[in-house]
């Protein structure tokens, strides 16, 4: 196929991707690669993206083939696609559906395996013998106890085998429920393509298959509106987990608004309130809390305490290890999980993907800011220099109090004031991981703090008051980073981080991407030539993935 010396994509054998951001069809190429590719480095001029089994298997749950993806690459490369990465698309994307679960008796689920020489593969396997019993005919067939779904399923993905689950889901007690056309507060309320789309993409036709899958939109994209559009087409009793007390606040909020649920059928399962209805919000925190540490986890009764039809996972990638080995004896219900990104700092995108369901829906969010529905943003990073006495102490830290030093450098400070007086105008959030520093930054501007220890009323009240805009600068520690709606925030001055973690810069992006009249600032103050550059770098990946271009600024009164 004729190549032109103009694309942007340089397809290597090694299944690696380079973008060259200044081509012309760059920002196309970018979109393109979203729903198959991964991005792994993101420098000034090229771009790396891999091609991985996982990102292929998420392509084809949503029901892109080879040839799409073989397209999208020939029309985009500068030069030949190598052959040998499009035979391993066609050969490891055909591995999805070559095993498929199904349903064998009330309390046994089947295994069928398409070829004889999967079925050695399995039944050679000690680990799967644990799982699998030979189903005694003369077809490639296993049987497996019906609480071991999730747990297979998990398995066979560390095989590179994605198990095609085509085994009936349960329906939950019946509720009604619906969206309204004009929410509680006045205005018309309506449903955008983008989230209609994304919750039929999960609910489906209720053929087997289909009925659960995640969700990847940006913060401010309406995610929690995908949620509730979920539930008004499935209409069942549902069980909706979350980050927090707020979120869990901001959760009956949004239901109370947006639908016709009556007040009385809303639970709140949380450390001061454990209400079980038939729509009822809980945190993690509360499921994953035990007496002692190696003891039972008591609250894991509330999954059995009514017959839930839907469990929505808000911000699925942040889903604690417990709380998988659960979900992966729910594998009977609906599953709808959330979130603004995928990545998972602890490497388990693929237990989301067996236990919550694939990549069903993901819409790139330079899209959804070219048509209005988020905010457009600029990003930069501000360096300063670490001096004195601290520089000292840096050199001879271990790797842990090295990254600490640099990210309470009190260099910082000034920066901080000097950006909050320059934007006057804006609701501000200065977002950081250290307690002390926030503190400081706090009593330097006056502005309140919220961290975890502030309690849920306050909490609550501070993002009310920032809301109507009595308080336009809020200082936060992480405890911000998830399902907290402060529409007004323009400005967002993140003083520190968790170690170059990609999915905290999306979410810290994600507070200040609300539609609004001005464009949103993001700023990161790093301390030059020392690991929080380093870590840096990695948060970059994620902006750089979504199309934003992240400027490095030296920092001076001059500077921004």
């Amino acid at each position: 196929m004729p190549t032109d010396p103009a694309n942007p994509l340089i397809v290597q054998g090694d299944r690696s991707i380079l973008l060259d951001v200044h081509a012309p069809r760059a920002a196309e190429a970018r979109a393109a690669l979203i729903p198959f590719a991964e991005l792994e480095k993101s420098p000034e001029h090229l771009h790396t993206y891999r091609i991985t089994p996982l990102s292929l298997w998420n392509a084809a749950s949503a029901g892109y083939q080879p040839a799409r993806i073989a397209e999208t690459l020939e029309s985009l490369s500068r030069f030949p696609v190598p052959q040998g990465v499009t035979k391993w698309t066609v050969e490891t994307m055909a591995r999805f559906g070559k095993i498929r679960m199904v349903p064998e008796s009330e309390d046994r689920l089947s295994l069928v395996v398409e070829t004889a020489h999967i079925y050695r593969e399995l039944a050679a396997s000690k680990h799967m013998a644990k799982y699998l019993s030979p189903a005694g005919t003369t077809e490639w067939r296993f049987t497996l106890a019906l609480l071991d779904r999730g747990t297979v399923k998990q398995e066979l993905l560390r095989l590179g085998w994605p198990v095609k689950d085509e085994a009936p889901l349960r329906d939950g007690a019946p509720l009604e429920l619906a969206l309204r056309q004009e929410t509680r507060s006045g205005k018309e309320l309506r449903i955008r393509d983008y989230q209609r789309e994304a919750a039929e993409s999960v609910v489906g036709d209720r053929s087997p298959g289909t009925g659960f899958g995640t969700i990847v939109l940006p913060c401010g994209a309406g995610k929690t509106v995908v949620g509730m559009a979920v539930m008004a087409l499935l209409k069942t009793d549902t069980l909706i987990l979350t980050t927090n007390v707020a979120a869990v606040h901001q959760w009956i909020a949004e239901l109370l608004d947006k639908t016709d649920l009556d007040p009385s059928l809303i639970g709140e399962y949380t450390g001061d309130n454990k209400t079980i209805l038939p729509v009822t919000v809980a945190t993690y925190q509360i499921l994953t809390w035990r007496p002692k540490k190696e003891g039972p986890f008591p609250h894991f009764a509330l999954f059995g305490k009514r017959a839930w039809g839907l469990i929505v996972y808000d911000e699925v990638h942040l889903l604690p290890a417990p709380v998988f080995r659960v979900t992966a004896e729910l594998q009977t219900v609906r599953r709808l999980g959330l979130t603004a990104t995928l990545v998972r700092e602890d490497g388990c995108e693929g237990d989301v993907f067996s236990l919550v369901g694939p990549k069903r829906y993901d819409v790139p969010w330079k899209d959804l800011e070219g048509q209005g529905w988020i905010a457009s943003a600029s990003c930069a990073e501000i360096r300063v220099e670490l001096e004195g006495e601290r520089e000292i102490e840096y050199a001879v830290a271990n790797q842990r109090e090295k990254y600490r030093i640099a990210s309470e450098n009190p260099a910082k400070l000034p920066v901080v004031e000097s950006l909050i007086a320059r934007h006057a105008d804006d609701g501000i959030l200065v977002i950081g991981q250290y307690i002390k520093q926030l503190e400081e930054i706090a009593e330097l501007t006056g502005a309140p703090i919220i961290t975890g220890k502030t309690p849920n009323a306050e909490r609550d009240r501070l993002y009310s008051a920032f809301r109507a805009g009595e308080i336009r600068v809020i200082v936060v520690s992480k405890v911000a980073n998830f399902a907290i709606d402060l529409p007004d925030a323009s400005v967002a001055i993140q003083v520190s981080g968790t170690f170059g973690s990609r999915q905290e810069e999306a979410q810290r992006l994600g507070r200040i991407l609300r539609p609004k009249q001005r464009e949103s600032r993001f700023y990161t103050i790093v301390t030059s030539k020392t690991s929080e550059e380093e870590f840096a770098a990695n948060r970059q990946k994620f902006l750089a993935e979504q199309g934003y271009e992240y400027s490095i600024i030296r920092w001076d009164e001059e500077s921004v």
